[in-house]
């Protein structure tokens, strides 16, 4: 045999002539770090979506097209969002462990991890959702206003709605990077597939996991994308 390929081969063998499916990490823990890792994606995604539109409403609102044009507001914000989203996720989970223990009371567990998730996520959002706001075309908004409508009115009626199909968009690919984020948060005690990839791949050199896991994690991007891209399709009135 090979002599480069012998120490992958090795790492691959099972004893007793195992299958990777009889692998006990994959039959006990499979299952549960799954689940964690969807609950802390979709949880954090939830959050993300809500405060990232409405942090991506008020830099548009208070921009150059906005209904409350305030430059020295918008700086703020901008320079908030911009600060966020240049934090490498890794860093901000471990400077946020003292918050983190402050909301929920462990750095420990999927619930924490939702913690940095979110908050590194909402700037992300934020600018995808400025982004598709200000790609809205201006005249239905001029002909809103020439129809009495409020600002309420437009950014909700006009502004969200015809943007719409964008922002499931961008929230389809923000709950995707979420995803590859919560396997990041598995190095540091965040648990889910990331932490089953760690613990039992790479650490104890189990490949039937760590490949496993990955292929899991495609299928569920593979999902996510799926169901965002009929979404978008459905509520596209154009």
């Amino acid at each position: 045999m090979n002599p480069i390929l012998l120490p992958l081969t090795q790492a691959a063998a099972l004893p007793s002539g195992r299958t990777w499916l009889e692998n006990p990490a994959i039959q006990n823990k499979l299952g549960y770090a799954l689940v964690e890792t969807l609950a802390m994606t979709f949880v954090s995604g939830a959050v993300t979506v809500i405060l990232g539109l409405l942090l991506g409403l008020a830099l548009v609102s208070t921009g150059k097209r906005g209904q409350f044009r305030n430059p020295t507001l918008y700086w703020v914000l901008s320079q908030i969002v911009n600060i966020g989203r240049s934090m490498p996720f890794i860093i901000l989970m471990v400077a946020l462990i003292p918050l983190t223990r402050v909301l929920v009371g462990t750095s420990l567990g999927w619930q924490a991890a939702c913690v940095p998730l979110t908050i590194g996520a909402i700037p992300f959002y934020a600018r995808l959702v400025e982004t598709a706001i200000n790609d809205v075309d201006h005249g239905k908004v001029e002909a809103a206003l020439m129809m009495g409508a409020s600002g309420r009115q437009i950014t909700w009626g006009v502004l969200v709605r015809e943007a719409l199909p964008i922002l499931i968009q961008s929230a389809t690919v923000t709950i995707i990077t979420l995803l590859g984020y919560s396997a990041m948060a598995g190095a540091v005690g965040g648990g889910g597939v990331g932490d089953l990839a760690i613990q039992y791949g790479y650490q104890r050199n189990q490949v039937d996991v760590m490949v496993i896991t990955v292929v899991v994690i495609v299928i569920v991007v593979g999902i996510i994308q799926l169901v965002g891209d009929m979404l978008s399709r459905l509520v596209n009135h154009r």
